[in-house]
């Protein structure tokens, strides 16, 4: 019988990190996978806008960009009378004007590559009662490749329900993929980085949790002398309870403990990592989708920023192709009123001017341009006043 045989250590599995599988409140951006990411997906993009404000603010930003338009018409009665009703067509529930209702569906048209919205026409059927920008969680869009039509199904009890009056419906896609009915997003390529700028951002925010509200380490060292270390238990609980009691003072009290007494801040050695240069690059990526510049969102990375000549170009692109865009849905709807008004004539869209220069440049340049002119003028008249002599 082996009673004196050396009992081995039992093995201990110490556990040095948590394995946090929730980062972040978003789930859709956690969870995004590049493989199944449908092109419709409204949960997403509506966590990413929620989740990172640049985006938020960069997509509104754009659609307070697209300005006004005017409509023109060759009777200048009926361009009035046209102009008013858009002034003052009531758009959903609350809003009023064609304005509310442009911002509403370019908004949803940037969002999620896709927008659909209704023209309700009142009870005579001569005019247009309202504007409606439709959900597009209880719509399906299907196409028939055949007749190049598209059909409208309203979800409803589980159940699709074709609409009736297909006629009144505006849909507006945004860069469509061929053989696609659905538009892109705008913030189509961002899912991945935002997941990792949002990792970014949860991790400062746990370290501070951790670190910023600062844990003690009491550490008390008994003495080698065996009559001392009798009451090493009561006297590490008596300085535990006094800890306590100083720390949960709302006023300022001292600690006072004898013995090899040491105290230590937990984490206070360790370097926390710099995020600045992950977060700036990662930010110039989900900017350059936008094409605005930096320092029109709040962001100010060098001490000159300025809209540069090239940046102005391209944001008026920008700007003229969601115009464009927008230009259909506008002609449907003054082309139905003026169906239900019985109305013949041909009208233009007049956008407003985008107007996005220095106004102190301009205002230089234009000066200069009145000083050359000014100096052309001198010369000539100092040029024939000599001819004259001779």
């Amino acid at each position: 019988m082996n009673f004196f045989k050396k009992k081995q250590n039992p093995k201990i599995s110490v556990q040095t990190a948590v394995n946090i599988k929730k980062t972040h409140p978003f789930e859709e951006i956690e969870n995004y996978n590049y493989n199944s990411l449908s092109k419709f997906e409204l949960n997403l993009y509506s966590a990413l806008r929620e989740a990172i404000p640049v985006i938020d603010a960069a997509i509104s930003k754009l659609v307070r960009l697209i300005g006004t338009f005017n409509i023109e018409c060759e009777d200048e009665n009926t361009a009035f009378m046209i102009n008013k009703f858009l002034q003052n067509v009531k758009v959903g529930a609350c809003s009023t004007g064609i304005d509310s209702f442009i911002f509403v569906h370019l908004n949803q048209l940037l969002t999620y590559g896709t927008a659909i919205s209704e023209i309700i026409p009142n009870s005579s059927l001569n005019d247009i009662f309202a504007l409606y920008n439709a959900s597009l969680k209880n719509i399906i869009l299907k196409a028939n490749p055949e007749k190049l039509e598209l059909k409208i199904y309203k979800k409803s009890q589980n159940k699709l329900i074709e609409i009736n009056h297909p006629e009144l419906i505006i849909t507006s896609v945004l860069n469509p993929e061929p053989e696609n009915i659905y538009g892109n997003s705008i913030m189509k390529g961002l899912p991945f980085i935002s997941r990792i700028l949002l990792k970014i951002f949860a991790s400062i925010g746990n370290n501070w949790e951790r670190v910023g509200n600062a844990r003690f380490a009491v550490t008390y060292k008994p003495p080698n002398d065996s009559s001392e270390q009798v009451y090493t238990k009561e006297r590490a609980e008596l300085i535990a309870s006094e800890w306590s009691k100083a720390m949960k003072n709302d006023t300022p009290t001292d600690f006072i403990a004898v013995g090899d007494v040491s105290i230590k801040v937990i984490g206070a050695d360790n370097q926390v990592l710099d995020s600045k240069v992950p977060v700036r690059q990662i930010l110039e990526q989900i900017i350059s989708k936008f094409s605005i510049p930096p320092f029109l969102l709040g962001l100010s990375w060098s001490t000159t920023e300025s809209m540069a000549v090239q940046q102005l170009e391209i944001l008026n692109s920008e700007l003229e192709s969601y115009r464009r865009i927008l230009n259909p849905v506008i002609n449907k709807i003054c082309n139905t009123w003026l169906d239900l008004k019985k109305i013949k004539t041909d009208f233009k869209i007049k956008w407003a001017y985008i107007n996005l220069k220095d106004e102190l440049r301009t205002a230089n340049a234009e000066l200069l341009k009145a000083r050359t002119e000014e100096l052309k003028i001198k010369n000539e008249a100092l040029i024939s006043k000599n001819k004259n002599k001779i």
